[in-house]
């Protein structure tokens, strides 16, 4: 038995912990949807990914953790829901709640593409941060 320890071990598929570090939250009012996704046709709205990994934390939590994963290059998408209706509320098409992508880019018009966004993430421990960006 002792002797086919290392083979059991190294038969365990290799997974995945990603932290993320939520800044510049504009309130603790509601609460953050999180969500890491691998499909582009999905992104940034992965409500609809069934593949995709999604957690919801209170607006006072500032460190958000998935692990358990396959390795692999993801996107992240996170909202801030100040008033936790379980959407980004929008005025115009304007969001009026807080988000933020992995790779914090500068967001003008429209959300990112999920090239710009992309982050590989290796088996093993990884940490970011994401600035949360609000227009309205």
């Amino acid at each position: 038995m002792i002797a086919c320890a290392p083979l059991l071990a190294a038969a365990a598929p290799a997974t995945a912990t990603y932290e993320v570090d939520v800044s510049a939250l504009r309130n603790a009012k509601g609460v953050i949807h999180a969500c890491l996704s691998r499909d582009p046709r999905h992104f940034p709205d992965c409500s609809r990914d069934p593949q995709a990994l999604k957690l919801t934390v209170p607006a006072t939590t500032h460190r958000i953790r998935f692990a358990g994963f396959a390795p692999g290059n993801y996107a992240l998408t996170l909202f801030h829901d100040q008033n936790d209706n379980g959407r980004l509320d929008t005025t115009l098409g304007i969001p009026r709640e807080g988000f933020g992508f992995s790779r914090n880019p500068a967001v003008r018009f429209g959300a990112p593409r999920f090239g710009q966004v992309n982050i590989e993430l290796p088996s093993g421990y990884t940490r970011h941060s994401v600035r949360m960006q609000y227009i309205l």
